[in-house]
């Protein structure tokens, strides 16, 4: 087998770019699959009650798996953990495609089969995130995670996309055979990848709640991705369920079409897309948390001035253009935010310090539901919006303000250890 050479800085772009495009390949599959499970439960029981069911048990393993997740993919090779889950994803919905060529299974399997299926996210994500910087030069960190932003939000805006048109032209067993397809190709673009794996001192066993204290307080010693981390944590309370209000804005306010709901979804995603292709190209190498905050502070004045349009013709084409610019403000936060930790929190922390951000943020998400829902009931779907978009422009500011006057006290030398 041939290995992609490690030693020649000129092949990082190609080595990066190998492990890329086959996890794009691999989520663009999952993504689809998942669509396809998703439609097929709702158009077989029409129940709101079974898809919010098939929901939750896709976030709990995030919620509950993350921070031990990252101990375990700090102390494993980080290559092996991303093959396993990829296949892990792929051999699941093998299991499930030999469920219906027996028969017809019930309708709570296939909620099961997103929960497990989404175990695997819960290792594979942070694993991913933490190999990226010792594969890619420091200074082009922002523009390796534009790529990689770039070829996540293409994928999500494909995936369903294909799945859909799967659900239309074949039978559920093999859609979900093109899962295993996919996982296989990704774990062959990384086997062929030479990942160097930061080398640990020989211990005798985990320490889960220790090593996830540790984790935590990685975010501690350094009090500006503390300040920011925190305020994001907040900000998505009030993001989160926006991305189930979009189609709401454009049926229930604008009354509008499916047709126009397509327009904003795609509308969002072209921002996101747009946003990375333009830090792939030029990268951000000046204040980071600077320009995360301006991202975050874009989503506030953009979901703001959507809480004030009227619900006219007008109206809906500034809400498509204000979509837009919120998907690209998110990834204008999510890719200097990304590579700041990259750059700054040693390797062999790098699991758990992912992990434990990517389980605050899965946090969110109810919470944001639970006080969401009541205000957009009876306040009216626009409202969220319009308190959504003050309540960032509050938060950015006042953690903008917090973080100036902060100097980052994370040192990884010799003589100032973390721990």
């Amino acid at each position: 087998m041939h290995i992609i050479p490690l030693n020649k800085e000129r092949s990082w772009k190609q080595r990066f770019l190998i492990i890329t495009i086959g996890q794009t390949i691999s989520l663009i599959g999952s993504s689809a699959v998942q669509f396809s499970l998703i439609w097929w439960i709702a158009s077989e029981t029409a129940s709101p009650l079974m898809l919010s069911f098939s929901g939750l048990l896709a976030f709990l393993p995030q919620l509950f798996l993350g921070p031990f997740a990252g101990v375990w993919i700090d102390r494993l090779e980080r290559k092996t953990v991303i093959i396993c889950a990829d296949l892990f994803t792929g051999i699941i919905a093998m299991i499930f495609a030999i469920f219906f060529l027996l028969g017809n299974p019930p309708f709570w399997v296939a909620c099961v089969v997103l929960g497990i299926r989404a175990i695997a996210g819960v290792f594979q994500t942070p694993a991913t995130q933490s190999i990226i910087p010792v594969l890619v030069p420091k200074q082009q960190l922002v523009r390796a995670n534009g790529w990689s932003q770039f070829m996540q939000s293409g994928s999500l805006l494909l995936g369903p996309a294909l799945g859909a048109a799967m659900y239309a032209a074949l039978p559920i067993p093999i859609i979900l055979l093109s899962d295993l397809v996919g996982a296989l190709v990704a774990s062959a673009t990384i086997l062929i990848v030479k990942i160097p794996e930061v080398k640990l001192e020989p211990q005798q066993g985990p320490h889960l709640f220790k090593e996830i204290k540790e984790g935590i307080s990685i975010f501690y010693k350094d009090k500006k991705l503390c300040i920011i981390t925190l305020a994001a944590a907040i900000c998505m309370i009030f993001y989160m369920p926006l991305s189930s209000f979009l189609p709401l804005m454009t049926s229930s306010y604008f009354r509008a079409t499916v047709w126009h709901a397509s327009v904003v979804q795609f509308g969002y995603a072209g921002g996101m897309m747009l946003c990375s292709v333009l830090a792939g190209a030029y990268g951000i190498q000046k204040d980071k948390l600077l320009i995360a905050h301006i991202g975050l502070l874009g989503i506030g004045l953009s979901t703001f001035f959507c809480g004030i349009l009227p619900n006219n013709s007008m109206g809906f084409w500034a809400f498509a253009v204000l979509c837009t610019i919120i998907g690209a403000s998110g990834n204008l936060y999510n890719i200097p935010y990304i590579a700041y930790m990259q750059e700054t929190i040693p390797h062999e922390l790098q699991g758990r310090a992912f992990s434990i951000m990517n389980s605050l943020m899965s946090a969110t998400m109810p919470l944001g539901l639970v006080i969401a829902g009541p205000v957009a009931e009876v306040l009216g779907v626009k409202s969220w919006f319009f308190i959504s978009g003050i309540a960032f422009i509050i938060i950015t500011t006042i953690s903008f303000f917090s973080l100036a006057h902060r100097t980052v006290t994370f040192k990884t030398n010799d003589t100032d250890q973390l721990f």
